[in-house]
């Protein structure tokens, strides 16, 4: 299958090795990964914060990077940008856009997918020969699980890895308290969403917390690295990309 690769915002400037593992991962399982060189923000942060209008051009861009028909799936390691794509850019379009705008969308949205639902709903894998040799939970991210519906995608995937010790996360569906702006806004609500996370993080002993989303693995291990919890978090894709022979290897390690 030939499929494009989005970037995303957090995966361009903050989390590049979610989006090379992701690159990674569907080459391994013997896949065409095209990037498209022009590609920019999906908008989501705009519409998230009101302004519906604005990401007009972005909206239109990604159409316009991602329908070409030889791309046959466009997958990102986000939910949140997933279900931007899937279900904001209508909204977008129908508000304010032109009928090509809205053919445009509706071309991408029936084939754009969140990692996980790419791995399972469209190849039809949930052994992809990763091998990961550590104790990990996993976070379900509020878009994934509530906007795309992901449910136990990403926990399949988990459950085949070679080695790995996963443990359940308790009140794994409680929001972690990112929400974009939200925790700018509301920083203090945030604060304490987080602090529930981080507190059942700590029961489970775990060496790596994951999640689909980097948004929220950035606000989750801000937490844990300012009070030295000792568990770091990682994307799902850089577990499901890991093998025995090119084995994850810990940032501390390489310096």
């Amino acid at each position: 299958m030939r499929i494009g690769l989005f970037a995303t915002c957090l995966g361009d400037t903050l989390f590049p090795e979610a989006v090379k593992s992701t690159a990674v991962l569907l080459a391994r399982l013997g896949h065409d990964v095209v990037f498209p060189p022009g590609q920019t923000c999906c908008g989501q942060m705009h519409v998230n914060t009101g302004y519906q209008r604005e990401p007009v051009p972005l909206v239109r861009n990604f159409a316009e990077q991602f329908g070409d028909a030889s791309i046959e799936a466009v997958v990102m390691p986000s939910g949140s940008c997933a279900g931007s794509v899937r279900h904001q850019h209508e909204i977008v379009a129908e508000r304010y856009g032109d009928a090509a705008l809205r053919a445009g969308v509706a071309c991408v949205k029936a084939k754009t997918y969140e990692l996980s639902e790419l791995l399972v709903d469209v190849l039809g894998v949930t052994q992809v020969g990763a091998y990961f040799p550590h104790r990990v939970t996993y976070h379900p991210t509020c878009h994934s699980l509530r906007m795309l519906r992901v449910g136990e995608k990403p926990l399949e995937l988990l459950r085949a890895v070679d080695s790995i010790d996963l443990v359940e996360l308790p009140e794994a569906d409680v929001c972690c308290g990112f929400g974009g702006t939200f925790a700018v806004k509301n920083a203090e609500t945030s604060t304490a969403m987080l602090q529930d996370k981080m507190r059942n993080i700590a029961t489970t002993a775990a060496d790596f917390c994951t999640a689909g989303d980097s948004s929220c693995l950035m606000h989750i291990g801000g937490g844990l690295s300012r009070i030295r919890s000792g568990t770091r978090t990682l994307h799902l894709a850089q577990i499901l990309s890991a093998t025995r022979t090119a084995p994850y290897v810990p940032t501390e390690a390489v310096r």
